[in-house]
């Protein structure tokens, strides 16, 4: 197939283009850099099966030749109140690309007659009261909230792929991706794995907002990758959750962090750090992902961690 990958040159589409030209596949990135980094495809340069684009697909996406599949994994994701690339402080650029870029690009799947796949995100389902979250849970989302610009997008998007599905039968998929980490994340994107690693490598204590008793399921990115692939693969058109359902509190997170790097420094506790909004339980119903795709997640966190600490130690 030949497959393009919108936000190809970021964390998780990057990894993306890695399986399927590794699977014989030809792909295209487009992504206009401004979370994306050419560090993440620096190695496929070169290579005859692989293209990048720089471009933003808020604006229209033209492509020439045929084209089998659509990933749509374009936007900004990390929550943070002080990272650069943060929809909070991208607010606007992350409602075009949840809309336009998502209309964009479900434009070129239905001119292509090509397969589509939205990104989504278990921030749909807001500070959700039904846990854990299954595919059928609607939310509880506060619409206009600072978190707003980013969920609702999600929420939008989902919305517009299923009307494209409805009205003009375009093969789509929606994944609901849960926190995924893993190397190419960016050490200053504000997300809690970059800023417990960095802090660590640092010798640093890792600072832990709130309590530390919020809950995360922490999902290593070749496992997500997996699941994609099989989505991808599969006739599903409703949402899919992927994720791993091993939770665990930011505060153990830190622990388990702080014993992997040998970090001395301990856990510096900020009562009030934590974001409006910011939900206080996350962790994924993958029941319908085992049935339908028969997948669930095979890294361990342990193993998964090391492989990111490795990566990031050559950042700090």
């Amino acid at each position: 197939m030949r497959i393009l990958i919108t936000g190809g040159a970021g964390f998780i589409g990057s990894h993306l283009c890695d399986r399927f030209l590794s699977e014989g596949h030809s792909v295209t990135a487009i992504d206009n850099l401004i979370t994306g980094s050419t560090r993440n495809i620096q190695h496929l340069a070169g290579r005859d099966d692989f293209t990048f684009i720089k471009h933003n697909v808020s604006e229209y996406i033209f492509v020439e030749g045929n084209v089998d599949a659509v990933l749509h994994f374009a936007s900004p994701a990390s929550p943070s109140q002080t990272a650069p690339t943060g929809y909070l402080q991208l607010p606007i650029q992350t409602l075009k690309v949840g809309a336009l870029g998502t209309l964009n690009a479900l434009g070129v799947a239905k001119a292509k007659n090509a397969k589509f796949i939205l990104a989504s995100t278990s921030e749909v389902y807001g500070d959700p009261l039904e846990h854990p979250q299954k595919e059928s849970y609607w939310g509880h989302v506060d619409p206009i909230g600072p978190r707003s610009v980013y969920d609702e997008a999600k929420r939008f998007a989902e919305a517009l792929t299923m009307a494209y599905h409805r009205t003009h039968n375009v093969n789509t998929r929606i994944v609901r991706i849960f926190n995924t980490y893993g190397p190419r994340m960016q050490l200053d994107d504000g997300r809690v794995v970059p800023n417990f690693v960095g802090q660590a490598l640092r010798h640093e204590p890792l600072t832990v907002y709130g309590d530390g008793s919020q809950t995360r399921s922490f999902c290593f990115v070749t496992d997500l990758v997996d699941g994609i692939a099989r989505l991808l693969n599969s006739d599903e058109h409703d949402p899919t959750n992927i994720g791993n359902p091993n939770e665990i509190s930011i505060l153990e997170f830190a622990k388990a962090i702080n014993l992997i790097t040998d970090n001395p420094a301990g856990i510096k506790i900020v009562a009030s750090g934590r974001t409006q909004g910011d939900p206080q339980q996350r962790k994924p119903d993958i029941s319908k992902a085992k049935r339908v795709l028969n997948w669930e997640p095979k890294v361990k966190l342990d193993d998964g961690l090391q492989k990111t600490i490795e990566y990031f130690a050559k950042m700090v």
